[in-house]
Parts: structure tokens; C-alpha cells; sequence
């Protein structure tokens, strides 16, 4: 197990992957690799990243999810990571680069996930489509009062996950970022550390956002229902 953390970037036709790239190096010291996971090869990012000057950098690697969706991909991802913790990073999220050291520093103090959270004191979120925002603060709500489950943004796809975390459990989820809650209950459920902290999200009004509930909602009330009724 290599000391450090590996970055999880699922991707889908990133116009901006090279402004991130950029943001992320100049705020972080202790990672090791970034996995660019990705479902077919005509997607743009892959093109980006081949013409610019991160091309040749061998912290960068490209992984081909063998399935569809951001959920396999992510999974891909955290497969192949070989550090000692994880984190899932949004691929437009040019906000929370600077906390990710920190949350790296957490998990080195016995944290097995950290939780960035956008409704603790000092989290943010703006722009955010009204049918999102009311879904993902219903299951906050209601997780928060209504569980064992002490965390304010259960539903958040950014976060990090330590190697002891990621061996021990068999990510069952396929859809959406439910992988996320999925080890969250897990982890919760055998009573290891968790943590949050604040964190930004302001959505991007230049890009359609990829939220699916409907779709992806059988995976979520799987693990909804198992830490409520547990």
C-alpha cells in the first residue's frame, strides 16, 4: 500500500478537464495517482488531456469503465487505487481542491471516511435545480433525525474512503453515486469513524446536470431503508 491518496475523476465530455487539472496541482502535495475513468473512447476529455502538457504525466491514468455510468466508473476507480485512502472528486468541482490534503490528514488520525458536507457550518451550495436541492435535503432531514446516522450530506459523491474501508466491503450499487450512501451505511453500521467537514458546491449553469433520481433511486432507498429501519 503506497502512502498518500489517489484522486477519482469520473468523466463524461470535460471541457474543462485541463482548468482542473491545473487548479488541483497547484493546491495538493500528498496524492499519488489521478484515475480518469471513463466510458467511451470518443469522449473529448481523453483528447483534452492527450494535447496538453499533462499527457505525459505518470500520475495521471486513464481507466475505461467495462460497464456504463458514473456508479462503474467510479467503482473502476477505486478498484485499481493501491493508497492508503481514495477520494471521489467531481470533475467540474473548482471549488474544494484545498481540502483535500486535510481530509487526507483526517483519515491519518483514524477517520475511514470523510464526508465533505455542503449543509454543516461553512458549507455552501448555490444554483443547485430546485428538484435536487429539495430531494437531497428531504433524505438529509430525514436520515439525520430519523437513523443512527449522524451525517448531514449522506448523499454526496465526493468523499473519502481509506484502503480499510474499500477492502472490506463489496460495493453492491450500479447506479448513480449511491456507491457513496452504500458505504457510508456500511462503515456506519460497524461503527467506524466518520467525519464531516464544510465544503462549496455551486452548480454550473454552462452544463447540464446529470442527477437522474428517478433512475437512480432504487439503489439509494436500498441503503436509505437499511440505516433507518437498522
Amino acid at each position: 500500500m503506497n502512502k498518500g491518496y489517489d484522486i477519482i475523476i469520473p468523466v463524461f465530455n470535460e471541457k474543462k478537464i485541463i482548468e482542473l487539472f491545473d487548479y488541483l496541482f497547484e493546491n495538493i502535495k500528498y496524492f499519488n495517482k489521478i484515475f480518469i475513468c471513463y466510458d467511451l473512447d470518443e469522449d473529448i476529455t481523453i483528447k483534452l488531456i492527450n494535447q496538453s502538457k499533462y499527457k505525459f504525466i505518470e500520475k495521471i491514468k486513464f481507466l475505461k469503465n467495462p460497464f456504463n455510468g458514473p456508479c462503474e466508473a467510479i467503482k473502476r476507480g477505486l478498484n485499481e487505487s493501491k493508497s492508503e485512502a481514495a477520494i471521489v472528486y467531481p470533475a467540474d468541482d473548482f471549488f474544494n481542491a484545498k481540502i483535500l490534503d486535510e481530509m487526507y490528514l483526517l483519515s491519518k488520525k483514524g477517520y475511514e471516511i470523510v464526508c465533505p458536507s455542503r449543509f454543516i457550518k461553512g458549507g455552501l451550495i448555490k444554483n443547485c435545480p430546485l428538484i435536487k436541492f429539495l430531494i437531497v435535503k428531504c433524505v438529509s432531514i430525514t436520515l439525520y433525525y430519523f437513523s443512527s446516522l449522524k451525517i448531514k450530506d449522506p448523499t454526496n459523491g465526493f468523499r473519502l474512503f481509506s484502503n480499510n474501508v474499500l477492502k472490506s466491503y463489496k460495493i453492491e450499487s450500479t447506479l448513480g453515486f449511491s456507491y457513496s450512501l452504500e458505504l457510508l451505511v456500511k462503515s456506519h453500521l460497524d461503527h467506524r469513524k466518520i467525519i464531516e467537514i464544510p465544503s462549496i458546491w455551486i452548480e454550473r449553469l454552462d452544463k447540464k446536470s446529470n442527477f437522474k433520481i428517478l433512475k437512480w433511486s432504487k439503489d439509494y432507498l436500498k441503503w436509505f431503508f437499511k440505516v433507518i429501519f437498522n
